[in-house]
């Protein structure tokens, strides 16, 4: 892709929101230019959110609050959570929604082209990351359905062929994270349901002992819980603009809410909660052992660890390949389908089996709110440049120049990032939450007075 072809379709028709295509563009055919051809109805939207967030790292989650969290209180958690999670991804998705740009392109009028690297290698590292551990877990769920039918045991074959699948899958773009999402919406729907009343039924008087009738606590680690929740997708707050580009244009910010809660907060809702049960009462964080001792039925074991094995293929394509591959797109000048290769073989550089080990929880539990210290900052200064700057009007001619106004790197957005890391790194346990009004502010004020920033402002 040229600059010439991203400036023609920066300058052409459909940017003004009047025009719409729904059929013009192939499987696989993903550009950063701005989208003219929108093929997210409401509901294949609502669907393809919905696969993405059926997240074992949610349940993993829900394992490590034993101890900490009452039922309720975890319930409270995820409901907080989830709620500033719908509201965040509509906020920062207007501009992607509105001008069809992805979230490099967004950016841009904030870090500036080379400062855009920035945000993109703190948005792509906890992708990949995730990618090899939600991988092996679904290959772990793989392996288990083969020794229990046939009895066939080799975890590393069926990680290599599950990774493989799915890059294959990936490079069918959102095309096929359309139909992926769409067929396998109501499977996910029906096997959290079953499982979810299944633990209830097994281990109903140890989850009324250990996690009904406990005192809990309303104070500072059930805010943190917020946070660890809000953490999980707290990435797709960043790069939200690369789906709601696909989203038709005539689906308004209300109705943008509505699909993300009832997307995001039934996903959570069930995950977090099991992983809590399940592990307050047996003990165990591993999923797959905590599946394969909760469910007595063959075939209903093999349904759930396919059930297992398909969630990580539905979150790990929307989730994890685009954000990474949309960048390597900007930085190496590559096509989506080599981008999303790449990533792909990346995964496996994360060594994800020693990521699902027992001792590993409290190890995804600090780098999640780690890397929310970073993204945190980052959402705050583009929700500030776009709306409160730049009034939501952007100028997409100067956005695909690499010589105008918005070349190199904007140092006011790279310092406001750093006080907003300092304030989340002082308040771990809510770093998300404690970056936001340090790098919003301090961002606001660079641009306004700074004059190294003014270029930045034309």
């Amino acid at each position: 892709m040229t600059m010439n072809t991203d400036l023609e379709a920066a300058v052409g028709g459909g940017t003004d929101g009047h025009t719409d295509d729904h059929s013009g563009k192939g499987v696989g055919e993903e550009s950063l230019a701005p989208q003219q051809t929108r093929i997210m109805d409401p509901w294949s939207y609502l669907f393809a959110w919905l696969g993405g967030c059926v997240s074992i790292g949610t349940f993993t989650i829900g394992s490590g609050l034993v101890g900490t969290l009452n039922l309720l209180q975890t319930l409270v958690a995820i409901g907080i959570g989830c709620t500033v999670i719908g509201a965040a991804l509509m906020i920062n998705g207007q501009a992607g929604h509105k001008y069809g740009i992805p979230f490099m392109v967004q950016a841009r009028s904030a870090f500036g082209f080379s400062g855009t690297r920035l945000p993109a290698l703190v948005r792509s590292v906890p992708a990949i990351v995730w990618f090899g551990f939600q991988s092996w877990i679904g290959a772990g769920a793989l392996n288990l359905v083969s020794d229990t039918l046939f009895g066939y045991d080799n975890i590393v074959v069926f990680f290599i062929g599950f990774q493989l699948l799915q890059i294959g899958l990936s490079v069918l773009g959102f095309h096929g994270i359309k139909w992926l999402e769409n067929i396998g919406s109501v499977f996910i729907i029906g096997s959290l349901v079953y499982m979810f009343f299944s633990v209830i039924s097994k281990y109903g008087e140890e989850i009324s002992a250990n996690l009904v009738n406990v005192e809990g606590t309303w104070g500072a680690p059930f805010w943190g819980a917020t946070m660890l929740f809000l953490g999980i997708y707290s990435t797709m707050m960043l790069n939200v603009s690369d789906y709601s580009r696909e989203l038709r244009r005539n689906v308004g910010p209300v109705r943008q809410i509505a699909i993300y809660a009832n997307s995001i907060l039934p996903a959570t809702l069930f995950m977090g909660l099991i992983g809590l049960m399940v592990s307050g009462a047996t003990g165990e964080v591993d999923p797959i052992k905590v599946f394969s001792s909760a469910v007595d039925n063959k075939p209903l074991l093999v349904i759930t660890l396919l059930f297992i094995a398909f969630a990580q293929v539905t979150t790990n394509i929307l989730n994890n390949v685009v954000p990474p591959a949309y960048a390597l797109m900007d930085i190496f000048k590559i096509n989506f389908k080599t981008s999303a290769v790449i990533v792909g073989l990346l995964a496996f550089a994360t060594f994800p089996w020693e990521l699902v080990k027992d001792e590993s929880a409290a190890g995804l539990s600090l780098f999640i709110q780690t890397y929310s210290a970073f993204l945190g900052p980052i959402f705050a200064i583009l929700v500030v440049d776009y709306f409160i700057l730049r009034k939501q009007e952007l100028d997409l001619t100067k956005l695909y120049d690499e010589n105008g106004p918005y070349k190199g790197v904007n140092w006011a957005a790279v310092i406001a990032m750093g006080l907003g890391v300092v304030a989340a790194l002082i308040f771990s346990g809510i770093s998300w939450y404690a970056s936001l009004l340090p790098a919003g502010l301090s961002y606001y004020l660079l641009m306004k007075h700074w004059p190294a920033a003014k270029r930045f402002m034309e």
